[in-house]
């Protein structure tokens, strides 16, 4: 792919570009919004990126090296994913489990990759919103800005939930839940407060340490439970909506994708991003399929899910304890991604770089107000799998691989079959399109089923959560 060649951009654009110049190897920012069809101001202030020139100003965001850029990858990735995924060998069978983490962590290292030269064609993208207004105009921005903010709200619960579990296999359900749902809310918050996405980055360290220690405390308990286990290399006879839900989980755990071009966009060097998406899906392809056999192994059929929760009741609060930074930081990263979207598109350029006390308001008016509508999330959906399921089906089908077939095959346009490179690839993003159709409309009818089994279960309960 060609480098980018950047060029101003003006606030708004008819589309009057001629065909020949939307497939130029490097076009330029006018060709880009015309093709799109949208007000630029929507999604920045207009200019090369959302950021323009950080010279003098007073709050800069486009400072993170590939390396910092690599860790918030790790931290907000590797996280509540790494949870189910013992399960999902129990649910599958263990061959084909292992094939679908490798395999789908393969593929979501070239839908990576393919959102990395989307951010580099077109510079102004800081969400799937702008990358959305490129290919589908007005109604495609509109439709992956809600997608991507509800997606990102439903994470943001989702972490608020596991502490509660935290909470209550810590302190044996000292308390009501609905008390440890408000405790993780209110540190979630607090810990949202900075604007840039280096900050997240120190956070970072602490949240990838965490996971992988809690871990391997994991794998140890039950290396050493000396428990009967029973093994399914294969499941023929798994139900269609348990099978699919079970691999919805590896969707989920792949699932930082969403956060890809709001942290390329804080990059000195965007073109660098290869070396952090690397980085990433060697990390956690390599832990995850460890994590899942070993556990599955030493576990069988009595896994539990999340996987932190089948080891001894004393090493599953010593797991628990040391997964804290991770549970909530995790969630954090993507709140900050939701928020930062928000606040790009509220307020003007002048006042994203500023320190005044008003630009500082907004940006927390936002954030506490994204952080309610999560814990009422967390609290109206209080079942672990479920949740995963729901959001997997609902908007991971699209961000983590149905809309990068999109994206490659809108860059390339008049290139699908130039040479026998370009064919195979064209082959594979089209390919990749109807996959993520049939994971939303599988992965929505087996979340739906499983809720229906699960219906007994109250909202807003006080009820233990962890067992």
């Amino acid at each position: 792919m060609a480098n980018p060649v950047p060029s101003p951009s003006p606030v708004l654009l008819k589309n009057t570009v001629s065909e020949e110049e939307k497939i130029q190897d490097s076009p330029s920012q006018d060709s880009s919004s015309e093709e799109a069809g949208v007000v630029q101001k929507l999604s920045s202030a207009g200019g090369e990126d959302p950021f323009g020139n950080e010279d003098g100003a007073g709050v800069k965001y486009k400072v993170m090296t590939w390396q910092q850029t690599a860790i918030i990858m790790i931290a907000e990735t590797v996280s509540l994913g790494i949870l189910s995924l013992p399960s999902t060998l129990k649910a599958v069978g263990l061959v084909p489990g292992i094939i679908l983490l490798v395999g789908l962590g393969v593929l979501a290292t070239y839908t990576g990759y393919v959102l990395g030269q989307f951010k580099l064609r077109y510079p102004q993208v800081h969400s799937f919103a702008e990358a959305g207004g490129i290919i589908g105009g007005r109604i495609g921005y509109e439709i992956c800005a809600l997608g991507q903010l509800l997606f990102l709200v439903f994470v943001m619960g989702a972490h608020i939930l596991s502490f509660s579990i935290m909470m209550n296999v810590l302190t044996d359900h000292a308390t009501c839940t609905i008390w440890f749902t408000v405790a993780g809310f209110a540190i979630s918050l607090l810990c949202t407060l900075p604007r840039t996405m280096k900050s997240m980055s120190y956070f970072s360290y602490l949240s990838s340490a965490s996971v992988v220690a809690a871990v391997f405390v994991c794998m140890a308990g039950v290396g050493v439970s000396n428990q009967e286990v029973s093994l399914r290399v294969l499941n023929s006879g798994i139900a269609l909506y348990e099978g699919f839900g079970a691999v919805t989980n590896i969707i989920f755990a792949y699932a930082g994708h969403v956060a890809f071009f709001s942290l390329f966009s804080e990059m000195k060097d965007p073109a660098e991003f290869h070396k952090a998406l690397y980085t990433l899906q060697i990390t956690d392809t390599i832990l995850y399929t460890v994590t899942a056999v070993v556990i599955y192994r030493f576990t069988g059929d009595n896994v539990m899910s999340p996987a932190l929760g089948s080891t001894s009741i004393l090493l599953s609060k010593i797991a628990y304890g040391i997964a804290l930074p991770t549970i909530v930081i995790a969630g954090v990263i993507n709140g900050h991604v939701a928020v930062k979207y928000i606040y790009l598109r509220c307020v003007k350029k002048e006042m994203i770089h500023s320190k005044s006390w008003r630009s500082y308001g907004i940006w927390v008016a936002i954030l506490s107000a994204l952080w309610v509508v999560a814990w009422v999330i967390a609290s109206a959906i209080p079942v672990f799998n479920n949740l995963l399921g729901l959001i997997s089906a609902l908007f991971l089908s699209w961000f983590t691989y149905g809309i990068s077939g999109y994206l490659w095959l809108h860059m390339n346009k008049g290139e699908w079959f130039k040479s026998k490179w370009n064919g195979m690839l064209t082959i594979l993003n089209m390919a990749i399109i109807p996959l993520g159709i049939s994971i939303m409309c599988l992965g929505l009818y087996s979340s739906s089923l499983a809720m229906q089994e699960d219906s007994v279960k109250k909202c807003f309960s006080c009820a233990d959560n962890s067992l």
